[in-house]
């Protein structure tokens, strides 16, 4: 009996850590190789010229990287959206993973708040912390 258990036991070890372990690589239904395979989204399948980078039409619909007035643009339209009463206050450019170029830009509140976006290298922009304000 005690043998049946052991046997059991390992079967069991084994297939929760198959099923850890299938979960973790993202297998399933309209997965693949991981989240580079949906439309318009990079990743693991999918190289800058093949699928549209997140954010590239807002750069002109391109894979070229944005220079820092197109970067401070596209934060002007971003802020106009959903930041009301922000100003660009400074563009701050930065060298990310492979060696582009992203840039850190600094909105002013109304009321003195701050507020960080992030502009990757193709335009798409990503709010960074939450208000706050400058010691001093």
């Amino acid at each position: 009996m005690k043998k049946w258990i052991a046997i059991g036991s390992v079967v069991g070890v084994v297939l929760a850590l198959t099923g850890v372990a299938l979960a973790q690589m993202g297998w399933g239904p309209g997965y693949g190789m991981g989240w580079g395979h949906e439309p318009g989204m990079m990743g693991w399948g999918a190289s800058a010229g093949q699928y549209p980078c997140p954010g590239a039409a807002a750069a002109g619909g391109t894979t070229e990287q944005v220079t820092e007035e197109s970067a401070k643009h596209v934060a002007e339209q971003y802020a106009e959206k959903y930041l009301k009463g922000y100003t660009v206050d400074k563009v701050l450019p930065f060298t990310g993973m492979r060696g582009w170029t992203a840039y850190s830009v600094e909105l002013k509140g109304p009321k003195d708040e701050v507020r960080i976006l992030h502009v990757n290298p193709w335009g798409g922009v990503m709010p960074f912390g939450g208000p706050g304000r400058r010691a001093g």
